[in-house]
């Protein structure tokens, strides 16, 4: 007979649970590449991730765009530079060290941005809406403790960053 486990306390996840949220995830991928889809000719998938980055935690040097892109350097500053001549994004002097660039977005990118986030936002309140309503709150509920427990809150773009320990 299983006991419920102490609280705070972890178990492993059972195999339906890993399914359900492969499950979930499928269409959630489904979602995010419909909406690159829909802005393929203007930016790449690693263009677009520079753009959301900057959008969802304000100005990016350029270490930080590659550590959080997971390339070299020299590869970060090839495509944040094709999003300059794209007018997707600026480069300023940082005020708090005049040593590094921080990567803004322009209003182009802006409403790039917002536009494939929109799409998103559309499609998955779309499927939300065809859940039984006394359903809804629970999968909110599961999403916040799955992000959480994953390190944080999540990124905009749904890419996240395992902490250490979680």
């Amino acid at each position: 007979m299983n006991e419920p486990a102490a609280p705070g306390a972890v178990s492993p996840a059972s195999e339906r649970e890993v399914e359900a949220v492969m499950g979930a995830a499928n269409v959630l991928m489904g979602v995010a590449a419909r909406s690159v889809a829909e802005v393929e000719d203007i930016v790449s998938s690693p263009q677009l991730r520079v753009l959301v980055l900057i959008d969802s935690r304000g100005p990016q040097n350029l270490g930080g765009v590659a550590a959080e892109l997971g390339v070299h350097p020299s590869n970060a500053t090839r495509t944040c530079e094709r999003l300059v001549v794209a007018g997707l994004i600026k480069r300023r002097d940082d005020p708090a060290d005049r040593r590094y660039v921080r990567l803004e977005l322009t209003a182009r990118g802006k409403e790039l941005v917002a536009t494939v986030l929109d799409h998103r936002r559309q499609a998955i309140a779309e499927v939300i809406s065809r859940m039984p309503a006394g359903k809804r709150r629970a999968l909110a509920e599961a999403m916040e403790a799955f992000a959480a427990a994953a390190g944080g809150d999540g990124t905009t773009d749904g890419r996240f960053t395992l902490k250490s320990g979680a």
